[in-house]
């Protein structure tokens, strides 16, 4: 609603972060605990703590078995990796 947009923005103007629990849909939701390990994920991104919560796109380094623009293989637990 206007009510609660104008509220975030006074918020935001005061230095505060307004972080949304809006998971994305993009990484292979399989289950609800998959949603809720995005939004902490997220929630401990924002708070500087290092997590492996979920797994980020291009976080690992680039190896000689993948080059640049090549598919990450499917992880071992056969969870599917990012595009």
């Amino acid at each position: 609603s206007a009510f609660q947009l104008e509220n975030m923005q006074r918020l935001a103007r005061a230095g505060v972060v307004v972080l949304p629990a809006a998971p994305g849909w993009y990484h292979g939701v399989h289950s609800l605990l998959d949603l809720v390990d995005f939004v902490v994920a997220r929630i401990l991104d924002q708070l500087g703590i290092e997590n492996t919560t979920i797994h980020r796109w291009a976080s690992e380094p680039l190896t000689e078995e993948r080059q640049p623009g090549e598919r990450r293989q499917e992880e071992p637990s056969g969870g599917p990796g990012p595009p």
